[in-house]
């Protein structure tokens, strides 16, 4: 009992049913002080309040979490760029990094370092000096020459691009089935060559579209293939995924607080829509033909109602119809665990919803609109044509799985 922390009481408050914890506190601070550990009054003042709220179904998980880290030694949920998993959820390395960071507040709230009751207090100042010192922890060499910072991320970024070949290998699987449903697209040729003779007169040209097109595609104006089936998939491919950047994006990207233009919105809105948006498009259109309808709310409702086969049952929209994960304002319902109750909404709450989803997508989609208009994939009606019925699918392919 003399070595419990505020850390390890409260994590065992919270490991119990909260009608529990409520009446185990008062013997639970007389065994704590008997044992010359007494903590806090403020500490026990804020341990009731706490509790009694997730016992009265009114704290949030954010509110949680910020008596959590009020104690001193729980590391903060987000620190800088680095957000901590669940412990349940956290790789070894998380698992490592985060006691080591333990250990490290541990030692400085030992040496007076940290003002614990001031963080219960919600002192804004001491919580700005509790995140520095971890933000200080993060970004320093350890005895090893490892930088925990460096090394989450490093790791994050593995997973994350991981994930998102699996995303892709999948979502590309799912295409080949629909085309080979859909049968035989035909080359409209001399359609193809009207098209491509004006788009290299844009890549000529500065400004939109040609350097738009030229950073999708990531070719060079002054050298682009000489077969018109090359230079159209190379760019139509660039549309769903960008493989270079503006001229002035580099730039950018070093600095603060500077708005981007239209060109530079539009490639991170590109970058911003997932394999299951285009998968969801492209397929509504390959199967609908010429002349299937292709404005931005076309396509943003062929994503919302698009239907994949997967296991569970779910749409296979990555980015706009997935479920949401849950979030700081999450309620604590009966007190036991966090979470918003799985009850139903009413219709108009559920069609408000779809129609949210909806905006969002057609708000990404405005710009491929835009250039599959350039490339002659669809008509001045925003309707597909022969050319965007034979070429959108093969891109999208190409986009997923260059060299084939």
């Amino acid at each position: 009992m003399a070595a419990l922390t505020r850390r390890d009481v409260a994590r065992g408050l919270l490991s119990v049913p909260s009608a529990v914890a409520l009446t185990v506190l008062p013997s639970l601070r007389r065994q704590l002080f008997a044992a010359g550990n007494p903590l806090s009054a403020a500490f026990w003042e804020s341990a009731q309040t706490a509790i009694g709220s997730i016992a009265a179904g009114t704290a949030t998980i954010g509110d949680v979490r910020e008596w959590l880290e009020s104690t001193g030694t729980e590391p903060t949920t987000l620190i800088d760029m680095h957000v901590w998993a669940e412990e349940a959820e956290r790789s070894p390395l998380q698992t490592e990094m985060h006691g080591l960071l333990v250990t490290y507040l541990e030692d400085r709230l030992a040496a007076g370092e940290i003002g614990p009751d001031r963080l219960a207090a919600g002192d804004a100042t001491a919580r700005r000096a509790y995140v520095a010192l971890q933000e200080r922890w993060m970004t320093s060499p350890l005895p090893d020459g490892r930088v925990p910072m460096d090394v989450l991320l490093d790791e994050q970024d593995e997973k994350f691009l991981a994930e998102w070949d699996e995303a892709e290998a999948e979502a590309l699987d799912e295409l080949r089935a629909v085309l080979e449903s859909v049968g035989e697209r035909p080359l409209p040729r001399h359609e193809l060559h009207k098209v491509c003779m004006l788009i290299r007169s844009a890549l000529a040209s500065p400004g939109w579209p040609g350097d738009l097109l030229t950073a999708c595609g990531g070719v060079d104006p002054q050298d682009l293939p000489a077969d018109d089936s090359e230079l159209w998939l190379t760019l139509a491919a660039g549309v769903v995924s960008p493989v270079g950047d503006l001229p002035d994006m580099g730039a950018l990207a070093d600095t603060d607080d500077v708005a981007l233009d239209e060109d530079s919105q539009a490639i991170v809105a590109l970058c911003s829509i997932q394999h299951y948006d285009w998968l969801a498009a492209i397929s509504a259109l390959a199967r609908g033909g010429p002349g299937t309808p292709a404005a931005e709310d076309d396509l943003a409702g062929y994503v919302t109602e698009y239907e994949t086969d997967n296991d569970d049952g779910t749409t296979g929209d990555a980015n706009l119809g997935g479920a949401a994960g849950e979030s700081d304002d999450g309620d604590f319902g009966d007190g036991d665990s966090a979470g918003l109750d799985d009850v139903g909404l009413p219709d108009f709450a559920e069609d408000f919803d779809e129609f949210e989803t909806r905006q969002a997508a057609a708000g990404l989609f405005i710009h491929v609109t835009a250039l599959w208009q350039v490339l002659g994939a669809i008509d001045d009606d925003e309707r597909l044509t022969p050319l965007g019925w034979w070429g959108l699918p093969e891109a999208l392919q190409r986009a997923w799985a260059p060299g084939t």
